[in-house]
């Protein structure tokens, strides 16, 4: 078996070419992730996720999707229920922090139902970016809350959430994506705040919760740390901010390096984000000549990177023995539009 290299990568279509599965034999990446254009029906999934793992030999290797509820949610009736968004749960914790905490992990351990009967098992969950007041709308009702604390608290319970129903949080966009007043998927936001702001508001959830097991980055310039360089690509970030004062010492994944945010060819794209120290470059649209280009890049995961990887994979063992249509129906009483 090939060893695995530093990349998680997306395909095109709802089965894979025979392009691809070259592509992957040969390039053997740690994990895959999924997106809308990759879902139609069930068994499709099915066949997808295991087709992707043979590819590679390692029926372990993790594939990823962005699951949250509301606007970003890969999965849609009828393969999964549309959920609430994150300003939701804010929005219950206000009223009552039990109610909000306990809603928050039931929709988490229901994403873990809908997640696993497809063989996805990591989900791009909880976000823990804290927007402030006029803040681009790319993170808007995704966040839990405006306040740290509220944030710290629906994160934690999501991530238990899904680690309950045998699925792998990632939480993101570290060090925080809230204070962003343009859409990284289209431009690169500069962030001026103070380093004791940034302490205090936006690396608060992140610090918190630095125990999870896998953490993505954000396509943000801290100039009180870098001014020149996002957080994705900035060795000083990475060090000081993530591994240093975060104290999170699991698994760093870039966020999708086809967004606008990072500047440069791919090749530089994904040199830059694993010098900066990020373990794993992460590519979703699945453009081939993009990949190839990022995997020209990749390393073998080895090391510390490839311990944390191992211990991202073992973070999570089984699942509990809750029922899914006692939980669904819990659930309901909180949002009587989703049964």
């Amino acid at each position: 078996m090939t060893e695995s290299q530093t990349l998680i990568l997306g395909c095109a279509g709802t089965s894979l070419t025979r392009e691809e599965k070259s592509f992957y034999r040969g390039e053997c990446p740690w994990g895959f992730i999924l997106f809308a254009r990759n879902i139609s029906e069930p068994e499709q999934i099915r066949d997808l996720v295991a087709e992707m793992r043979d590819c590679i030999g390692r029926p372990e290797a993790p594939v990823f999707i962005d699951q949250e509820g509301g606007r970003v949610q890969r999965l849609r009736p009828p393969l999964a229920p549309n959920y609430p968004a994150g300003a939701a749960f804010g929005a219950l914790y206000r009223e009552n922090e039990e109610v909000g905490l306990r809603a928050a992990w039931l929709l988490a351990r229901l994403h873990a139902f809908d997640l696993l009967r497809y063989g996805i098992t990591a989900d791009c969950l909880p976000v823990l970016d804290v927007p402030v007041e006029g803040a681009n709308d790319v993170i808007g009702a995704r966040a839990y809350a405006k306040d740290p604390s509220i944030v710290t608290a629906l994160g934690r319970s999501a991530a238990e959430g899904l680690m309950s129903g045998g699925v792998i949080p990632v939480m993101k966009h570290i060090p925080g994506h809230g204070r962003a007043f343009a859409d990284t998927h289209f431009e690169l936001p500069t962030v001026t705040t103070s380093l004791k702001e940034l302490r205090k508001h936006d690396f608060a959830p992140f610090q918190a919760l630095n125990h999870l097991p896998i953490a993505m980055t954000a396509h943000v310039i801290f100039s009180a740390v870098d001014p020149d360089n996002p957080a994705t690509t900035s060795g000083k970030v990475v060090e000081e901010i993530i591994r240093g004062e975060i104290g999170f010492d699991g698994l760093l994944v870039s966020d999708d390096t086809s967004m606008k945010a990072l500047s440069g060819d791919f090749q530089t794209k994904a040199a830059s984000i694993l010098a900066a120290g990020v373990d794993l470059v992460l590519h979703c649209n699945g453009v081939m000549e993009e990949m190839v280009a990022i995997a020209s890049r990749a390393k073998p995961l080895e090391g510390r990177a490839l311990e944390r990887a191992n211990r991202a994979l073992a973070s999570v063992k089984g699942h509990d023995d809750k029922d899914e249509a006692e939980l669904r129906a819990e659930f309901a009483d909180y949002f009587e539009a989703v049964a």
